[in-house]
């Protein structure tokens, strides 16, 4: 009895302690809204890089690479965002 209450007792003290109330996700909705971007972005980029006519064209050699880059880059901002404070 005396160790499940202590283990209550840990698992509330852990979620004080990352101003987390238990049920609350980790991200709000403008992270995951980012996160949807960055992977529309990602395919995106991939469909320019994709396709067997002209291969060394500069929209699958220089731009595409660019524009996963950047998607992989507002997945990272996504991630990192902190969420808004309600």
């Amino acid at each position: 009895m005396a160790l499940q209450q202590s283990k209550t007792t840990a698992s509330k003290t852990q979620a004080q302690a990352n101003n987390v109330t238990p049920g609350q996700f980790i991200f709000g909705k403008d992270n995951y809204l980012w996160l949807i971007i960055s992977i529309a972005v990602v395919a995106f980029g991939f469909v320019l890089m994709s396709g067997t006519t002209d291969i060394y064209s500069t929209t699958k050699i220089v731009i595409a690479p660019i524009v996963v880059l950047a998607g992989f880059g507002l997945g990272f901002y996504a991630i990192l965002k902190k969420p808004a404070a309600k």
